[in-house]
């Protein structure tokens, strides 16, 4: 069967934040091996450089440092990117945190922090980036916005990690707003939802249990792996991706899908 360029990305610009590391690195890396240009942003400075120098062995990987909790960074942001490029294809908003603490100490920095980094600094790079997308997108071909929600915005968490939770749902339905608002100007906006990958804001799990445990209470009998994410975001960002809007896309392996413990049918 010939190649069409159906999952074709080749030649396209991105922006990833928080691209360090962990699923941003992971997106990042898989659009650098399929030929896109691609931008990492991340607060340390260091960090974003030595990844960008990793990923740069297979292709193109520009650092950018960048605290996007407010709507100053992400200006900041757009305003380095535009200096360097005429039109953005791809936004991947991955960075984000998350604060765990017991319900009855769980501080108001907490809920501050997370949802200033993973709700308004979404909103805001957004915002500031929409002259670039605008000036990518085609009705035939249209720039794509990809945010990074949760597992945990879709499903009621076990973890103490409250303000992260309904920062992710919060994710998920702001991307269904813009997907109404931007959609005119020929931009998409999905989100993915993630499931259990190996992550540095993961690592606690792995200090709880083994990752034989971990993985055996994955409907699909194992942890997330860099393609798996990479291979969703290629997916979205091509010509196959290029009706899709507004969705929100688990992929954890079947975690979204399991009956609460007790309930039958």
């Amino acid at each position: 069967m010939p190649d069409d360029g159906l999952f074709d990305v080749a030649g396209k610009v991105a922006v990833v934040t928080g691209g360090s590391r962990g699923i941003g690195k992971m997106i990042a890396g898989g659009l650098v091996q399929r030929g896109v240009r691609v931008y990492i942003s991340a607060r340390k400075e260091e960090a974003a450089r030595q990844t960008a120098a990793e990923l740069s062995r297979d292709g193109e990987c520009v650092a950018i440092a960048a605290d996007l909790a407010g709507e100053g960074g992400a200006a900041a942001l757009a305003a380095a990117v535009g200096e360097r490029e005429g039109r953005v294809h791809i936004l991947v908003n991955n960075a984000g945190t998350s604060w765990g603490a017991p319900f009855e100490s769980y501080p108001e920095a907490g809920f501050d922090k997370v949802l200033d980094t993973n709700v308004k600094g979404l909103f805001f790079v957004t915002q500031k980036l929409v002259p670039l997308l605008r000036a990518a997108g085609s009705k035939d071909d249209p720039a794509r916005v990809i945010n990074i929600g949760s597992i945990d915005g879709l499903l009621t968490p076990h973890q103490a990690n409250y303000a992260y939770s309904c920062s992710k749902a919060a994710v998920h339905w702001l991307t269904r707003h813009l997907a109404q608002t931007l959609v005119g100007d020929h931009i998409l906006v999905n989100a993915i939802a993630p499931g259990l990958f190996r992550t540095q804001m993961t690592e606690y799990f792995f200090s709880q249990a083994s990752e034989g445990q971990l993985s055996a209470m994955i409907p699909a009998g194992r942890l997330g792996q860099d393609d798996d994410m990479a291979g969703v975001v290629v997916f979205l960002a091509s010509r196959a991706g290029s009706y899709i809007n507004g969705s929100i896309i688990p992929v954890g392996g079947g975690l979204d899908v399991l009956t609460p413990a007790g309930l039958t049918a």
